[in-house]
């Protein structure tokens, strides 16, 4: 399963950057009809960032933004921390970052998707930011050293590992005595049925992989953490599993009903001892 998902994922994120790659170097950027996030119309992905942020960074990184939350926003990033964001993408979380902890800190991104990559490096020199590193790597094998790191961000990407406790050992393992996780996930609230859990295809977009609110307490206290919570800040509803299951080879009449108010966006928070 696990090298089934990843491929998948490699393959539908690459696809992702290429299109966002296409539009800007066609010109397609900068109000036209092409220039919609890629989540734009997706109940999980849409309405993520604020005006005021997406100033801050240039717009293909924001075409490109794929999560279900703003770690950024509620992770209170300080002057002169390091901060890595597993899963980085096109490199909206970590330019965001970068202005938050300023000149004297410092922001990694690690993605594993040669185009998600590319686009990043791209974003980082419109940006003009110095303070911003871009790493090739998965999220179950961190190459940074031990206790290197003040605060872990991701969005909506360890749902993607099909080996969670190892990508929360790892991350447990670069962060520094205090350091903190905090991660945007989506997470699920009593029994999904089993026709979403069998999809690689939900595994992409957060569902299928996601776990249940006590599993993922239980996951970061083995790992190591301390003052484990998590809060919801999108819960969703019937209509939207009907826009998300649609084209997923899925009755999403018959199944919407069924996942009604079970999963939602949450913010996780976690810190190392």
């Amino acid at each position: 399963m696990e090298s089934s998902v990843k491929a998948t994922v490699r393959e539908r994120y690459g696809e992702a950057a290429r299109k966002v790659l296409e539009n800007v170097q066609t010109g397609g950027c900068c109000g036209s009809a092409g220039s919609a996030p890629l989540g734009a119309h997706d109940p999980i992905t849409a309405n993520l960032y604020d005006a005021g942020q997406a100033g801050q960074i240039p717009e293909a990184a924001m075409l490109a933004s794929l999560g279900c939350g703003n770690p950024t926003a509620l992770a209170e990033l300080r002057p002169g921390e390091t901060v890595l964001d597993l899963g980085s993408g096109g490199g909206i979380d970590v330019l965001l970052s970068a202005r938050r902890v300023g000149p004297e800190g410092k922001a990694y991104g690690l993605d594993m998707t040669d185009e998600m990559l590319a686009l990043a490096h791209e974003n980082k020199a419109k940006s003009g930011l110095s303070n911003v590193e871009f790493l090739k790597g998965e999220i179950e094998r961190i190459p940074l050293p031990d206790g290197s790191v003040d605060v872990i961000l991701s969005n909506c990407v360890i749902n993607l590992s099909a080996d969670k406790d190892r990508v929360l050992r790892e991350a447990f393992r670069v962060l520094k005595p205090g350091g903190r996780l905090a991660v945007s996930d989506v997470v699920t609230r009593g029994a999904i049925p089993p026709d979403i859990r069998r999809s690689v295809e939900l595994w992409v977009g957060c569902i299928a992989g996601a776990l249940d609110e006590s599993e993922y307490l239980g996951k970061l206290a083995a790992a190591g953490f301390a003052d484990v919570s998590i809060e919801p800040t999108r819960v969703y509803k019937v209509e939207d599993a009907c826009a998300f299951l649609a084209g997923q080879g899925i009755d999403a009449d018959a199944i919407a009903p069924l996942v009604d108010g079970k999963f939602y966006s949450g913010f996780i928070r976690a810190r190392k001892p």
